[in-house]
């Protein structure tokens, strides 16, 4: 069951991947990393069919949501976004909210970790809430990401 899981996804994400060439860089990349955020969370909810049927919808509600943040997101953008969310839980307090900003687009975000926890690997984990406001319209995430070995926090759900 869990191969057949992957299999959808992986397939979710080359056709996704396809869809770059026409909706631009920015948009194609922000709809496959979302498509994959989203299908990971839905892969966790539920189990047999209803697993299935949760990881396709989460893909589908990932990629869309990630296509909107992409489509209007330039590069300096996510170089900020990605930089003060691998700082913020790194070095923050849980409830802490850090922000970025980029005055040339005006586009700003906010990462806020909620919780630490340790996985039974001895993995550090953090669940964080995140913000992205891009023409004044903010859209809001939450996620958990967990620290690999080289340091960096790489985002899990």
């Amino acid at each position: 069951m869990h191969k057949f899981k992957y299999a959808v996804l992986g397939v979710a994400a080359l056709a996704l991947a396809g869809c770059s060439e026409t909706m631009g860089q920015k948009q194609g990349i922000g709809t496959l990393l979302g498509a994959v955020a989203g299908g990971v969370a839905g892969s966790q909810v539920g189990d047999g069919r209803g697993q299935l049927i949760a990881t396709g919808v989460g893909t589908l509600l990932g990629a869309f949501i990630g296509g909107e943040i992409g489509k209007s997101l330039d590069r300096a953008d996510q170089l900020a976004m990605q930089h003060e969310t691998q700082n913020t839980l790194e070095t923050a307090p849980s409830g802490t909210t850090n922000s970025w900003h980029n005055p040339d687009s005006g586009n700003s975000g906010t990462v806020t970790p909620t919780q630490t926890f340790q996985q039974t690997d001895g993995t550090y984990c953090r669940e964080f809430q995140q913000t992205v406001t891009v023409g004044g319209q903010t859209q809001e995430a939450y996620g958990t990401a967990c620290r690999q070995p080289d340091g960096s926090w790489q985002i899990v759900s």
